[in-house]
């Protein structure tokens, strides 16, 4: 069993030492375009990229044949945009809890062709759940579904998803293929008014619906908006590519439930990147194609996985033995996750998120208070951590050297970076796919690509010839301050005119728990701007959606039966939060040195010199003080029972609902 034991003393030059090379390699890593460096394939210029992101499973002939769930001029008591789990985690309370009358009162929107969100686009080879099925698969207890796996499989979690919106009745109160555009709050209904395009496929027009809602919940993910390189030279590649985010078998062969890539064999495969994705992907390739090009960038964080197979007698008697055993399963990885784990608390997940504990350093943790901000202390904050994280990070290194048996090659595939800098990776087969003769390892010493010719790849000024591209190269970072609205892609107008966009990007995030912001009644959204962070997100989520739903049945009891509510944060309790928040984002200085990647928006955030833009982003932070922390305050909050910072008001009513 892991434990977080005391760190044992690191020698100091030693240290330095490897500070040092993590310095180097973040640098050389550095891109003055931050994001920019990036295309976004749904909005490519270059018709064949923007192809790349299009949905590959739906079936537009079965969509357009059924009544829509959403009418223009329609008023729905409930708006959930998005159908993964986390819009159907809201839903489903919004029904459990008994705030929604009926599933009639609920209409939910997503772009997808089907529920899932992330595990409906995600069909690559190799694809499981990198968190623990157990703790991951919202609903179990609910559903008492039993997952096949410790870590399921990606069809196994798009199926949960299916029975979950099957189980709750929500089949046909969600509209797929849905662009919403703007959510603008009309301040005589009381409502808002949603605009959002439905695209009917290549043989019918899209349809634009206009509807009003009484409260909106934002639950759309972030991992949604697929991007390439600007790679020089991209569009005159003569062979066939294709994204990941949408993996095409037309291509490759065989289909998500049967990974046998026959239209690899004899192949030249290039795949470009090597993050999580990737770890999942190389070793199906590599199984089919002829030779294996993996262009390396920044060498992946790779841990053991230790699949096995659910056991049903052990499940019940070790895992789902007590009523409320997933959520106490939640809260012990979490506890883990963030080195705060009690002494002699067992340590229930026991796998690879569990033994790093410098990777608090992101998720937060309660052992270290609130931080000084005074440069000394930082950097003796910075060390410690750096010193904590040493050993695991050396053990990783090694764990290459004793895999793969090239030396050289081995060198190449060691990550030079803290724990914390990106999110780990789990595989027993991603290492070892290099010692195949007909796998190689082509890394670019953080620079990328130099090109792409008709026949390949360029490298510095080696081209590599190839038939296929797979890009592995991740989704769309949030920008700026990461507004919701710029995260879900809506527009959002609430009192007044007032965007929430330009709000955030004039003064930062600015939200009463991460959940809610000033000028926007009654509207509510997911995400981590001002809120917690964690591993498991399916799990805080969950929390999210308790958390908001509790805002709307305490502010109905309030207007009284029959009225609708109208809730809106105050002024003053989001700077209130914010100040909290401000206060606790000095934890997070480790963050700064880390190499470029997703959770850094590709360095644009160490890049800001202006003292008022970093206070901005500054202002985004997450508590730092990790999730059981960030629990206990808002359950405090709903304990003390007068709903402080919310202004409340009975709506006036000018139409019935639906």
């Amino acid at each position: 069993m892991a434990t977080h034991e005391q760190t044992p003393p690191v020698d100091p030059a030693k240290l330095k030492a490897v500070r040092k090379r993590y310095a180097e390699e973040a640098s050389k890593r550095l891109r003055p375009e931050g994001t920019g460096q990036f295309l976004q394939l749904t909005t490519a210029e270059e018709s064949r990229l923007r192809s790349l992101a299009e949905d590959p499973w739906v079936s537009h002939e079965t969509l357009n044949a059924t009544p829509s769930p959403i009418e223009s001029g329609a008023t729905y008591r409930f708006f959930i945009l998005g159908a993964g789990f986390g819009g159907l985690q809201f839903a489903v309370r919004l029904l459990n809890d008994g705030i929604a009358r009926s599933v009639h009162e609920i209409r939910l929107a997503d772009a997808a062709g089907g529920f899932g969100g992330t595990w409906y686009w995600n069909r690559f080879p190799g694809l499981h759940c990198d968190i623990e099925s157990y703790v991951y698969l919202p609903l179990l207890e609910e559903t008492r579904y039993v997952p096949s796996h410790k870590y399921a499989p990606a069809a196994e979690i798009r199926e949960h998803a299916e029975r979950i919106a099957t189980r709750w009745g929500l089949g046909d109160k969600t509209l797929f293929r849905t662009d919403v555009r703007s959510a603008v709050w009309d301040d005589i209904s009381q409502l808002w008014t949603v605009t959002a395009v439905e695209h009917r496929g290549p043989a019918a027009p899209p349809v634009t619906r206009v509807f009003r809602a009484h409260y909106v919940y934002l639950a759309a993910g972030v991992l949604t908006r697929p991007q390439v390189p600007r790679i020089p030279g991209l569009a005159t590649f003569r062979g066939k590519l294709f994204h990941t985010a949408r993996w095409n078998y037309g291509i490759s062969g065989g289909s998500q439930g049967n990974q046998a890539l026959t239209g690899l064999k004899g192949k030249k495969v290039a795949v470009i990147g090597t993050a999580a994705t990737a770890i999942a992907v190389i070793p199906e390739v590599a199984k089919h194609a002829g030779e294996l090009y993996v262009i390396q960038r920044t060498p992946a964080y790779v841990k053991a996985r230790s699949q096995r197979p659910t056991k049903l007698e052990e499940f019940q008697a070790r895992v789902a033995n007590a009523k409320g055993w997933q959520y106490q399963r939640q809260l012990n990885l979490n506890a883990w996750m963030t080195n705060s784990a009690k002494p002699g608390v067992e340590n229930l997940v026991n796998d690879g998120w569990t033994d790093m504990p410098a990777y608090s350093a992101i998720t937060g943790s309660p052992k270290h208070g609130i931080i000084d901000s005074s440069p000394e202390n930082l950097e003796r904050h910075v060390d410690a951590f750096h010193a904590q994280d040493l050993p695991h990070m050396e053990a990783i290194r090694a764990r290459v050297d004793q895999i793969v048996k090239d030396r050289e090659t081995a060198d190449k595939l060691k990550p030079w970076y803290p724990s914390w800098c990106k999110r780990p990776t789990f595989s027993d087969t991603y290492l070892q796919t290099f010692n195949q003769p007909n796998v190689h390892l082509v890394d670019t010493d953080g620079q990328g690509p130099s090109g792409i010719t008709e026949r390949g790849i360029v490298v510095g000024e080696k081209e590599y010839a190839v038939d296929i591209i797979i890009f592995s190269t991740g989704y769309k970072a949030a920008t700026g301050t990461g507004s919701p609205s710029a995260r879900t892609g809506v527009d959002i107008i609430g009192r007044g005119g007032l965007s929430l966009d330009e709000k955030w990007t004039a003064q930062g995030a600015a939200t009463l728990h991460g959940y809610a912001s000033s000028g926007f009644p009654n509207l509510f959204f997911s995400g981590t701007n001002q809120a917690t962070i964690t591993g498991n997100n399916i799990f805080m989520l969950g929390l999210i959606a308790k958390h908001v739903i509790h805002w709307i049945q305490e502010a109905e009891k309030r207007v009284g039966a029959g009225k609708r509510a109208v809730i809106e944060v105050t002024r003053e309790a989001e700077e209130e939060h914010t100040a909290e928040i401000l206060k606790r984002a000095p934890f997070f200085a480790a963050l700064a040195g880390c190499t470029p990647g997703y959770f850094n928006s590709y360095g644009e955030a160490a890049a800001i010199t202006d003292p008022e833009e970093k206070v901005k982003r500054a202002r985004g932070s997450t508590w730092s003080e990790g999730t059981r922390s960030f629990l206990d305050y808002i359950e405090s909050w709903r304990e003390e029972g007068s709903l402080k910072g919310l202004f409340i008001e009975p709506a006036r009513e000018v139409r019935a609902l639906l």
